[in-house]
């Protein structure tokens, strides 16, 4: 990418209008924006005006369509039309994203093959896990960077409900806001980005592949152009949006029983930093007849780490939870397991 030229000191886009006059006089009068020229003087045929950092020529005659102009602040103002056909909405400055209601479904994805990757930004690769993404609610993604070194990314952050990375094999260096120093998450480490803290992906090695589940499924990634990071202060008790952030390192983790008998997990800390909003665990079998569980009620994900399982989820044909592969369960159903060890798998439910 080439850099700016250092000579150009603003920009300007072209609408076209009929009555340059009547145009200008609406976007001034009306908008508050500021004429900066109209020309000719016995004729006018060109105004240029400019407003909440948009500048604007206005051209008598164009061959172009009119637009739409959103102004951001207040929402509660009707939409308006301009004299040239320019329509002019009103939004929010910094909006959160809708969460939707959402509709609820069995989905069971394979392990990946050879295809279904598609290219998503900073040269990651993405394969959907929840393909209906539970009506809007929930997105799962299955992400890779097949050959390692640096990262193209740039600080970031998202407004979201409940994100979390969990690294299921290779690394990733990683730095977030008040955190420290970047860090390097292996196999088995997650964390949990809490609302709108800062952070950036720097290296990764060959292989890299993460799981991230986020809530709402459609969010928008936001670029911070000031933010530093590493930042000067460390703050790891810092509260982000009511939630705190989490950085699990599997070497360091206890075993305890898990919800059903013949098996055990290891908790992921992520309950007590969302103060009970999900929770992320890490199961493995153990001896010992294996029981059932009940899925949860909002969200209940599950993804095959190592071994093989077999999972019969009430009113469902059983399927086989592998290495890769993943079943996302409608909440308050029976879930039956027949799995010998090694049999591990990671789970996510709210």
């Amino acid at each position: 990418m080439s850099d700016p030229l250092p000579e150009i000191l603003a920009a300007e886009m072209d609408l076209p209008c009929g009555d340059v006059q009547e145009t200008a006089g609406f976007f001034t009068e009306r908008l508050g924006f500021l004429l900066h020229a109209i020309y000719p003087a016995d004729d006018p045929a060109v105004a240029v005006i400019s407003g909440y950092g948009v500048r604007l020529r206005l051209v008598r005659g164009l061959q172009a369509d009119p637009g739409t102009l959103r102004l951001l602040g207040p929402a509660d103002r009707a939409p308006l039309t301009a004299p040239n056909g320019t329509q002019v909405e009103f939004g929010p400055a910094d909006p959160w994203p809708d969460i939707p209601d959402g509709r609820q479904s069995f989905c069971y994805m394979p392990p990946p093959g050879q295809g279904g990757w598609g290219q998503g930004r900073a040269g990651m690769q993405y394969r959907d896990l929840i393909p209906d993404r539970w009506g809007g609610r929930f997105i799962a993604s299955h992400i890779r960077i097949p050959t390692g070194g640096p990262v193209p990314d740039y600080v970031h952050f998202h407004k979201v409900r409940f994100q979390m990375i969990f690294c299921y094999k290779g690394w990733v260096r990683l730095v977030y806001e008040d955190q420290g120093e970047p860090f390097v998450m292996k196999a088995g480490d997650c964390v949990l980005q809490p609302p709108e803290i800062r952070h950036r992906v720097l290296e990764a090695s060959d292989g890299l592949e993460v799981v991230e589940i986020g809530c709402p499924a459609d969010h928008p990634t936001h670029v911070d152009h000031i933010l530093p990071l590493p930042t000067d202060y460390l703050r790891p008790e810092r509260d982000f949006n009511g939630q705190a952030f989490v950085f699990h390192q599997a070497a360091k983790a206890d075993w305890a029983p898990w919800t059903a008998q013949g098996f055990e997990a290891r908790d992921l800390g992520i309950a007590a930093a969302t103060d009970g909003l999900a929770t992320v665990r890490v199961v493995r079998r153990t001896a010992g007849e294996p029981g059932r569980i009940e899925s949860a009620p909002e969200f209940h994900f599950l993804f095959g780490l190592h071994g093989t399982g077999r999972l019969t989820v009430e009113g469902q044909d059983p399927v086989t939870l592998t290495e890769g592969a993943s079943v996302a369960i409608p909440g308050g159903l029976a879930v039956d397991f027949d799995a010998g060890a090694p049999f591990e798998f990671l789970e996510v439910l709210l």
